[in-house]
Order: C-alpha cells, then sequence, then structure tokens
C-alpha cells in the first residue's frame, strides 16, 4: 500500500513507522504527514496521541472527528512550507493543504500547524490560518 502523506513511498516506509510507535518521528513535517495519514486511515488513536495534551479533543470531538474522516474521501496533501521543527528544535510550523472530496465537492484545509515537542516526542499544538 503506498502512503497516503506521499503516494510514491511505501506506507510501511513511511507514517506507519510513526502510527506504530510515535517516537520515531524526528521532525514536526514527519508528524504532520503521520496525522494525514491518520486522517485518511481514520486512525483516531494516533490523531490524539500526537495531540499536544493542552488542545487535545474531548472524548466527544474523538468520535466527531472520526465520523468526519470516514465521511470524506482524500486526494492529495501539499507541503508548502516548514519552519523549525528539526530533531533539534523544540517547536516547528508547517504550511500545508489537504485536499478531499466532501458532498460532490472538492474542498482544502489550508493550515499553519504549530508543533511542539511533549514527552520528548513531536506533537500537533494548534492551528493558525
Amino acid at each position: 500500500m503506498n502512503c497516503p502523506c506521499n503516494p510514491s513511498i511505501k506506507y510501511s516506509d513511511c507514517c506507519e513507522k510513526a502510527h506504530r510507535n510515535i517516537h520515531t518521528v524526528k521532525t514536526a513535517e514527519a508528524l504532520m504527514r503521520s496525522r494525514y495519514s491518520a486522517f485518511v486511515m481514520a486512525n483516531i488513536d494516533y490523531l490524539q496521541q500526537s495531540h499536544h495534551t493542552t488542545t487535545k479533543p474531548s472524548k466527544r470531538e474523538k468520535k466527531d472527528i472520526e465520523k468526519w474522516a470516514k465521511s470524506v474521501e482524500w486526494i492529495k496533501l501539499e507541503v508548502l512550507n516548514t519552519t523549525h521543527g528539526t530533531q533539534n528544535d523544540m517547536n516547528g510550523t508547517v504550511e500545508f493543504k489537504a485536499f478531499f472530496m466532501e458532498n460532490g465537492a472538492v474542498n482544502v484545509i489550508h493550515e499553519n500547524s504549530n508543533f511542539s515537542k511533549e514527552n520528548n516526542h513531536w506533537v500537533y499544538l494548534d492551528a493558525s490560518n
């Protein structure tokens, strides 16, 4: 199976590693890519695990996110810009566009996501558009 975040790479060589062990994620961009793949695969447990504890969705929101993620058809991910977020940084941002089909129309999430390290691994903090 090809990886949702980059169809030219096998899932087993890409996001599956993160989904199995979040501590293997070395950069903010890699975490963002693994979160996109988790949305595509409706892997809500990973989305919760990779979310900062101060901004993590509630159990009710988790169910709504899962329902929505399963209801859309994911098309592609485009990473536009990355600032900091290397293995040696504590914070970073990733600007991206995630394209999906919903109710017969193509939509896009264009986000500048903020990431930080918590418990010695990268997590999603929040977004500014």
